[in-house]
């Protein structure tokens, strides 16, 4: 048993917005977990998760013991069927 947080949460980042978090003006994303609990990671985390209309979908983040950030992946992709 690893000890690590397992959460998930639901995106919805226009590419507009994320330009904003790529340029340094925002570094972390605040988020509303499934179970309604709020997170807070940093943006770059999202960087391999950017598509041409942002960032969209459901995604698990991991935490370890230690609240650090092990793992971000995507689960689903976003309502837009792609």
């Amino acid at each position: 048993m690893t000890g690590n947080t397992r959460l998930r949460f639901r995106l919805d980042i226009s590419s507009a917005d994320y330009i904003a978090y790529y340029r340094g003006v925002a570094r972390d994303v605040i988020a509303r977990t499934l179970d309604g609990r709020r997170i807070r990671f940093p943006a770059d985390s999202l960087r391999s998760h950017v598509r041409h209309d942002g960032v969209r979908g459901l995604f698990e983040i991991e935490f370890d013991a230690r609240n650090k950030l092990v793992a971000l992946r995507r689960l689903e992709q976003g309502d837009d069927g792609k």
